[in-house]
């Protein structure tokens, strides 16, 4: 028993020179454990607001999409309308040419010339539409003859329509109407050759109604 005590006695007194170093290196229990509960709870929201942030990036994010879907959606409406609108002014301008002309000239009139590109590598769809304004009491005939006029080495070239034509198609360009009439023609520019303008004449067979002669410049259009 005398032995167990002294043991009891040497473990509690051990124990009480531990607690005394602590307290002397300003060590304090439950400062320390008030300090490490603060530090947790900070820890803690400090994490929920991370998560907050998050949730408002991800809310920002989709808010984006749907704004750029949106505004894609009226920006795609706008184009189709504009180009419906501009449909409608090209026809109303086509018409009014053949009823009532700005000028109030009757006879013959080139109202479209229009360049686009080909299937080929130098080939060119030409888009020409011949209308006959105020005077719709006879049919016009008679024949179109086209001239790409450009550069060829450094000096200016006429080249006739049908030197310019795919080998198989037809060199004569005729017409006949009453109103209107349109026609979609390829040609094949010769290497070397750089475009500058388009001659056009069309030839009237038709007593009283004169043959008209225009130029236009070479510009190709998207469609």
């Amino acid at each position: 028993m005398v032995r167990a005590f002294l043991a009891v006695l040497v473990v509690v007194f051990g124990y009480l020179v531990f607690e005394f170093g602590r307290i002397q290196a300003n060590y304090n229990i439950v400062e320390t454990a008030a300090e490490r509960q603060n530090l947790e709870d900070r820890i803690a929201a400090l994490q929920a607001e991370i998560v907050g942030l998050k949730e408002q990036v991800v809310l920002l994010e989709t808010h984006r999409e749907i704004d750029k879907e949106a505004y894609k959606d009226v920006e795609t409406s706008l184009m189709a309308l504009q180009e419906k609108i501009q449909e409608q002014t090209d026809a109303i301008a086509f018409y009014r040419g053949i009823v009532s002309p700005t000028d109030g000239a009757a006879g013959l009139r080139v109202q479209d010339l229009r360049l686009t590109r080909g299937s080929v590598e130098r080939a060119y769809n030409v888009r020409l539409v011949l209308l006959q304004s105020l005077k719709h009491d006879r049919k016009v005939s008679g024949d179109v003859r086209l001239t790409v006029v450009g550069d060829q080495d450094g000096a200016e070239t006429r080249i006739d329509f049908a030197q310019l034509l795919p080998a198989d198609a037809s060199k004569s360009w005729p017409f006949s109407f009453r109103y209107f009439q349109d026609f979609d023609r390829e040609i094949i520019l010769p290497d070397g050759f750089t475009p500058e303008r388009i001659d056009i004449e069309v030839l009237s067979k038709t007593r009283s109604i004169d043959s008209i002669e225009e130029t236009f410049a070479w510009e190709i259009s998207t469609g």
